[in-house]
């Protein structure tokens, strides 16, 4: 035996790694076509990509398939089939009926006269017009390399748009937490479709694990904070229950080394933080090799939206802070304990009557900080008189009705919005619909919406809960007293909303029950 043949070299080549694939739908009446497609394509590969086929032998048939499949990259469409323009009336299907616009429709006819190719491409819209008998294996190998790197295309181009669509959406509101996620999930998808992440597989998936404000104990955990595809669910979880162990440990050696992790389909980016842990960008699916244009860009955001992240955050703890600060405030001038939570119910159930009545987010925003301020004018009133536990003399009833002439003067001259309606919230808290209130006796809509929202919520969370000078109401009485003043003290539609949902306003004070009764 000759050396040559003891020591020939293997020549058997690595397997090739699938990383996903390209659904094509073969719509034609002949099991033959479909069985000569399938074979003439079956070593297709494009971005590590193979083809997987989905039959239908009619229109109807194809229709139903459709709506079952909203990823078909390419459809192989005969014209004739149960009908003559069966085949037309599956592409206007798909363009019209489903508003699909990405899917590559090649129309592959047996009978070119039955649909001319002029009539068919100006009055359809189809990518591409072949006659079966020109079709041979290498062309049809060609036409499918053009119609799915179209496809390819547009999606990425759709992804870019999706996520420049939740970024500016978010900009409207970046301060409000369902903003901010909102603008992370924008980006988190911008980077997705650079690197080629198309919406093709549902396998794709983006996260970010960003740290979260949690318990003392666990400074280091990880949470999901936004995601799409498989983590748009798991936003909130902990890292190490959202993803399998594999995934936990390249996540925990990116933090540890403080680098970016590459491997087949997948990207583990560390985000650098000057005040914090860092954050970490998971990207997987991956439909291709990232190259070194990809990994510039990673890099690049990588270094750059931690910080803008953490602005943001540091945006929303400023605002928290402040509106932690008034509530804590309102509640030392109204000389009320730390243990009650009136300011903090009333501000919620402010908030339900307003988003229920279709305020503006802004308004809302607005309102929710300036209602803890509506009391202010008690500064200027004695705690014991505020406090007194038996029926007040008409003087003394004087004395307390001038606290909301004494807020208004206090907040009147602020030109910020939020103090302007907390002088307003002031002063008309205690207007009446039907003008018995005071100090000015306004009825019905001259007084503000957001007065007579106070005023409902004040008067509802005062007789559900204890008082110096009263004990609780039962919430069947309550609801009594409500239908009685609707139309006197209340404007009846806010009254309607409150008594149909009441079930929202309920869970408020059970969620928010002054601390001595939980």
């Amino acid at each position: 035996m000759s050396d040559d043949l003891l020591f020939a070299e293997d020549t058997d080549e690595p397997p090739i790694e699938v990383l996903g694939f390209w659904k094509v739908l073969i719509v034609d009446d002949e099991p033959e076509v479909h069985a000569v497609t399938k074979l003439a394509l079956s070593d297709f590969m494009l971005n590590g990509k193979r083809l997987t086929f989905i039959s239908a032998y009619s229109g109807s048939q194809a229709k139903a398939l459709l709506q079952e499949h909203d990823d078909i990259a390419v459809i192989l469409l005969d014209v004739v089939m149960e009908t003559d323009e069966a085949g037309l009336e599956v592409a206007q299907y798909v363009r019209n009926e489903l508003d699909n616009h990405f899917t590559r429709i090649i129309l592959r006819t047996g009978q070119p006269g039955q649909a001319p190719e002029k009539h068919v491409i100006i009055n359809y819209d189809i990518n591409d017009y072949k006659s079966k008998t020109e079709l041979t294996a290498q062309k049809l190998f060609t036409v499918i390399i053009a119609a799915l790197r179209s496809y390819r295309d547009i999606i990425v181009i759709e992804e870019n748009r999706a996520g420049l669509e939740k970024i500016i959406d978010a900009s409207t509101d970046l301060f409000a937490t369902h903003s901010l996620e909102k603008f992370m999930q924008g980006l988190i998808q911008q980077v997705s479709s650079i690197l080629g992440c198309a919406r093709d597989a549902a396998y794709i998936t983006t996260a970010v694990a960003a740290p979260k404000p949690i318990d003392k104990q666990s400074p280091d955990e990880l949470y999901v904070f936004a995601g799409n595809g498989e983590y748009s669910q798991k936003e909130g979880k902990k890292l190490q229950d959202a993803v399998d162990d594999k995934v936990y440990a390249l996540c925990r050696e990116a933090l540890r080394s403080k680098k970016i992790v590459y491997g087949d389909d997948y990207v583990v980016a560390y985000c650098d933080s000057k005040n914090r842990n860092g954050s970490l960008l998971y990207l997987t699916g991956l439909p291709r090799k990232v190259g070194e244009t990809d990994k510039r860009l990673v890099k690049l955001f990588s270094d750059n939206v931690q910080i803008a992240f953490e602005n943001l955050l540091l945006t929303n703890e400023i605002e928290g802070t402040q509106r932690e600060v008034i509530e804590r405030l309102s509640k030392a001038l109204d000389h009320e304990p730390q243990s009650n939570r009136h300011i903090e119910r009333m501000v919620l159930m402010a908030e339900l009557l307003a988003k229920g009545l279709k305020m503006e987010d802004r308004k809302v925003k607005t309102f929710k900080l300036a209602i803890p301020l509506h009391d202010v004018g008690n500064t200027r009133i004695s705690a014991q008189l505020l406090h007194k536990t038996e029926p007040l003399t008409e003087d003394e009833i004087f004395q307390i009705r001038k606290h909301a002439e004494f807020g208004y003067q206090i907040l009147k001259d602020s030109e910020k919005p939020t103090i302007q309606l907390a002088a307003t919230l002031a002063k008309q808290h205690h207007e009446r619909w039907d003008g018995n209130g005071y100090p000015q006796g306004l009825k019905e809509k001259e007084i503000a919406l957001e007065s007579r929202i106070a005023a409902l919520v004040d008067v509802f969370d005062a007789l559900l809960n204890k008082r110096p000078y009263k004990e609780r109401w039962p919430l069947d009485k309550v609801k009594t007293t409500l239908k009685e003043e609707s139309g006197k003290h209340f404007d009846p539609r806010l009254v309607s909303y409150l008594l149909e949902n009441i079930d929202l306003f309920m869970q408020v004070q059970h969620d928010y029950a002054d601390l001595e009764q939980q």
